[in-house]
């Protein structure tokens, strides 16, 4: 079962994602963590990451894709993974589906968490306005105004990933907007739909 979440800041991905993992026993693979663990590791590519970080630079798609491969070969990721945040971009997409072509594999399912925006802005304004009244701090993850900015720039970048893996055929939506349970209900049916459309097309 191999699945990528899409969706902005605040749509639920991560909270889905931990549902997921219970579920089918696959790990969620973050490319930050990847990353960072692939620079501890001081694998070849993680060496190569280290020098471009280092630098100041960003790091390449080539590198992030190379990561992303090294870390599918480990035994806990046989069985399939899930990608969170990643692919951000067209280009990305692209390059991910070369390599698990490469490796004989394939994605699954595409899951966009569809939400209205303008209420997740108002659900952080209200967190903050809370955490403040209460004399605490407010995480910067919680202030609306990066938040906004967040929300911004994956409308820019990201949201153009979706309409790549409709023409696919592999994007399904969810409503991120439903309580959390009916959100996890929808998620394992599309899931469930997904595999029965790889067995009887004969694809594992």
């Amino acid at each position: 079962m191999r699945i990528i979440l899409l969706g902005p800041p605040g749509a639920g991905k991560g909270t889905q994602a931990v549902r997921i993992v219970e579920r089918y026993g696959i790990p969620q693979l973050s490319t930050g963590d990847m990353l960072r663990a692939a620079v501890a590791a001081g694998t070849p590519i993680g060496l190569k990451a280290k020098a471009v970080m280092e630098s100041g630079g960003l790091v390449s798609d080539e590198i992030v894709i190379g990561i992303v491969a090294d870390r599918i070969e480990q035994p806990d990721a046989r069985k399939g993974f899930i990608l969170d945040g990643f692919p951000r971009t067209v280009a990305q997409a692209e390059a991910l589906d070369r390599m698990l072509a490469e490796k004989g594999l394939k994605l699954d399912a595409v899951l966009e968490f569809k939400v209205d925006q303008s209420r997740l802005v108002g659900r952080i304004e209200k967190r903050a306005a809370e955490t403040k009244a209460r004399g605490e701090p407010v995480r910067k993850d919680d202030d609306p105004e990066v938040f906004k900015t967040r929300l911004a720039a994956y409308d820019r970048d990201t949201a153009v990933v979706a309409p790549y893996y409709r023409k696919r055929g592999l994007l399904v939506e969810i409503d991120g907007m439903r309580a959390i349970d009916e959100v996890t209900k929808a998620v394992l049916d599309a899931l469930r739909a997904s595999q029965r459309v790889d067995v009887e097309g004969g694809t594992h």
